[in-house]
């Protein structure tokens, strides 16, 4: 890739009010051509109402979006050029249900002035056993897959999935995970929103996270892993309330996360030596005649850069 060219999509002070809320506040967001970009965000942090303005979806209340270059806005042409590179999978996706799955891509396939051939696509998403079922007969995962077929019909640079494997099985969510894989290989650039971080620490590049309508962390995930300063989290529930000074005051402890409801505390601690921090949070325990409940320990992921960047949990409203 030749440095000079232009990003795959580059947004500048990029704003959408509605009447009772800033949804996206003047965020700058650049994907870079070839690339998987992950969104990450609890519900109404602004995510998806980004991404649709990048699909053209969405009309921006201000800032400019252009994707290879291509300003979306500024003439017929650009839109125009824009639309062949675009290709876009939404949450959920409406067909004709009486048209069969290979009519329903060489549907798609007639809206581009090029296209990929539909019995190719069949393939691509082990569909070929249902190219004569009528889409209605489809299961959820089979719909999805055709969703995404739909997308990588008119050959696009640029794929936005919006949270394209929810609510399917482990094996269906996979699948689409393989054909995503596959389209960056090629040298395909990927926009995705998602609420699984097993999902975004596979296919991503980088991550950014949004909460309120800003974006608050943005970088690859180990980069952004490695921000916490931490090689474990421990997780635990005590029946009174610790001090958060006493638990900043174990060994290796970095960011204490003390919630406290009904006389007990909800503690999640960052630690760089489970095996420094963790007696001395039993003997704290101990010390203070509380009684601890549900310890867990696991190594520190991208949900644990979320909930230190949020406060919350991906899945949380």
């Amino acid at each position: 890739m030749n440095d000079a060219s232009p990003p795959a999509v580059a947004c500048r002070k990029l704003a959408k009010k509605y009447p009772d809320v800033l949804a996206v506040d003047h965020i700058d967001l650049e994907v870079r051509a070839g690339e998987c970009l992950a969104v990450l965000g609890p519900n109404g942090a602004g995510k998806t109402t980004t991404v649709e303005m990048i699909e053209g979806l969405t009309e921006p209340s201000a800032g400019e979006i252009a994707l290879f270059g291509h300003v979306w806005g500024r003439s017929r042409s650009d839109d125009q050029a824009i639309r062949e590179l675009l290709g876009v999978q939404l949450q959920e996706t409406h067909f004709q249900e009486r048209l069969t799955v290979l009519e329903t891509i060489e549907l798609f396939a007639s809206f581009y002035r090029r296209s990929r051939p539909a019995v190719e696509l069949l393939a691509l998403v082990a569909l070929e056993q249902k190219r004569d079922a009528k889409v209605g007969k489809l299961s959820g995962g089979q719909k999805q897959r055709l969703a995404l077929a739909c997308a990588l019909v008119g050959e696009p640079r640029l794929l936005c999935l919006d949270e394209p494997t929810t609510g399917l099985d482990p094996q269906s969510r996979r699948q689409i995970w393989e054909i995503v894989e596959a389209f960056k290989a090629r040298g395909g650039t990927i926009l995705l929103t998602t609420h699984y971080m097993e999902e975004a620490a596979r296919l991503a590049d980088r991550v950014a996270i949004m909460d309120h309508g800003h974006i608050i962390a943005l970088d690859t995930p180990d980069v952004l892993i490695a921000s916490l300063g931490a090689e474990d989290i421990v997780a635990c529930e005590v029946d009174r309330v610790l001090d958060d000074a006493d638990l900043r005051a174990l060994p290796t402890v970095g960011e204490v996360m003390n919630t406290t409801t009904e006389g007990r505390s909800r503690i999640r601690l960052s630690v760089r030596d489970i095996g420094q921090a963790l007696p001395a949070l039993l003997a704290l325990t101990a010390a203070r005649g509380a009684r601890l409940d549900g310890l867990v320990t696991h190594r520190a992921t991208l949900e644990d850069v979320f909930v230190h960047h949020t406060g919350r949990g991906l899945r949380d409203g």
